[in-house]
């Protein structure tokens, strides 16, 4: 959350979407215990930590089920972050409220009896609490009459959604932060969106 030069250019937030049936659980899983037959210590997968080897074998999992899932990534200059929003109880939830929206827009919410929301756990309550209600907020705005809705926050090692949205957000930044696009091509079919919602903002030097 650093937004002066000395921090990273770019916050990136992405979104995974999907319906059932969950096809890369079963291969994730199986993957996952055979690295660890092959003497690796892999709790879960997690991109920028992962070998290029361990991330070259999630990502043609991922390859398979392109068909089943839409990804949506949110795209934030930093420096073009307004001081007022800079604090992680406004920024978090305000741009998550946008993707959200962005999303829920590309469907026939009628045709749905239930979204489900998850989230990456947060570590402190309070922005938690936050992310809590810009989610519900959001739902409840865009949601038709009797569609329920629910919002869980789990830590991404039990979750292979989140694991996934994990590597399609680390391919979308690489690509932003460092015109590296060779994992990116991989997901490239199923990028729905990548908004830049600073465009034509200005820059705050600091």
């Amino acid at each position: 959350m650093d937004f002066s030069l000395n921090g990273t250019r770019y916050f990136l937030l992405s979104s995974v979407t999907k319906e059932r049936p969950f096809l890369a659980y079963k291969e994730l899983t199986e993957l996952k215990y055979d690295l660890v037959e092959e003497g690796m210590n892999v709790e879960y997968f997690h991109a920028s930590e992962d070998s290029p080897l361990v991330r070259k074998k999630v990502c043609e999992i991922i390859q398979k089920i392109l068909s089943g899932i839409r990804v949506d990534s949110l795209v934030v200059e930093k420096r073009k972050t307004g001081p007022a929003l800079r604090t992680e109880e406004r920024f978090y939830p305000e741009m998550l409220g946008h993707l959200l929206q962005y999303v829920l827009n590309g469907y026939n919410l009628a045709s749905y009896s239930e979204v489900i929301v998850f989230t990456d756990r947060l570590p402190v309550q309070k922005k938690r609490r936050a992310v809590e209600k810009a989610v519900k907020i959001t739902l409840a705005k865009r949601l038709p009459k009797g569609v329920r809705y629910r919002i869980y926050h789990h830590d991404s090692k039990s979750n292979f959604d989140l694991q996934i949205v994990d590597y399609c957000n680390w391919a979308v930044y690489r690509k932003w932060d460092r015109g590296d696009e060779k994992t990116y091509q991989t997901i490239k079919a199923v990028i729905r969106s990548e908004f830049d919602i600073f465009q034509t903002g200005t820059t705050y030097y600091y």
